[in-house]
């Protein structure tokens, strides 16, 4: 086993994680929306070439199981970020600092159905040295939208003081809709030994800088290559030696992937930085891919 840190869950909230969604029932699969979900975990991330995707999902079935909570073709994932005029978090991330955070709104399931009533998270992530924690509570989106965007108190029976916190942080360091992403989520989580573990594999990565509403059908452009997957691996306390090992045999390397920083950078709100991966694969159409799976279309 490769040891990280530890990394308990908060007490009483177990694995929020394993509680997303999938498409068909979006906002049905999630627990009471008057708890607040709370966890600590830690997270590697790999960009993995579709053409390694078949090889890689096939170890993970073979050790894992699909998150009963997907259909057969994952779950779309479509998250709208905060942030200040001047990129306050998106600099946090990039400049690597121990203590950094990001605020957000995230829907799962398909664009293009869901009204105010939909069920949606608001979510404080933030990284604490090597640990990663996300606090989030359940709001109807309609209530989600007037506390984040006209920064009005909502009421929430056994959340308060994290809604309020959230109003507060708007309103300290006048937050605004930053930048959108969306991709389609291909989720395993781990059984006996690997209890706690989670890994999933993120598809065709886009982004937007405008129509920032996460029901709708605005065009969104990739900010990843569609030539490549996004595997993320969380853990409470460490990364199984098997996941490590794949990782190598397959020529994959840990990188510093934020999605919510390639949207920023894919529209030109702030630099290209270092840790950047490419929007478009680097040789063309020579590079032939294989028959589209549904997460792929």
């Amino acid at each position: 086993m490769t040891t990280l840190r530890p990394g308990p869950e908060a007490p009483g909230t177990g694995d929020a994680t394993a509680g997303e969604p999938g498409a068909a029932e979006a906002g049905h699969r999630f627990r009471a929306p008057s708890r607040l979900h709370a966890f600590n975990r830690y997270e590697l991330k790999y960009l993995v070439p579709v053409e390694q995707v078949g090889d890689v999902r096939a170890e993970l079935t073979a050790r894992m199981e699909s998150d009963a909570n997907a259909g057969p073709d994952g779950y779309g994932v479509w998250s709208l970020y905060y942030d200040t005029r001047r990129l306050r978090f998106y600099w946090e991330k990039i400049e690597g600092l121990k203590f950094r955070r990001k605020l957000r709104i995230r829907r799962y399931g398909e664009t293009g159905t869901g009204s105010d009533d939909t069920m949606v998270s608001v979510e404080i992530k933030q990284r604490v040295n090597r640990v990663t924690q996300k606090r989030r509570v359940l709001l109807p989106y309609g209530d989600a939208r007037a506390l984040c965007d006209r920064r009005r108190r909502v009421e929430h029976p056994r959340a308060q003081p994290f809604v309020d916190e959230v109003l507060d942080l708007l309103h300290r360091l006048d937050l605004r809709p930053s930048a959108m992403t969306g991709y389609r989520r291909e989720p395993y989580v781990g059984t006996g030994a690997d209890l706690g573990l989670r890994v999933t594999l993120d598809h065709r990565v886009r982004g937007r800088d405008r129509d920032f509403d996460v029901r709708a059908e605005a065009e969104s452009r990739y900010i990843i290559s569609p030539r490549y997957a996004v595997m993320e691996v969380k853990a409470n306390e460490r990364a199984p030696y098997w996941i490590t090992d794949m990782a190598a045999r397959h020529g994959l390397q840990v990188q510093r992937i934020s999605k919510y920083c390639q949207s920023v950078e894919a529209f030109g709100k702030a630099p290209r930085s270092v840790f950047h991966v490419p929007e478009e694969d680097p040789v063309g159409e020579s590079r032939p891919m294989s028959a589209p799976q549904p997460w792929q279309m």
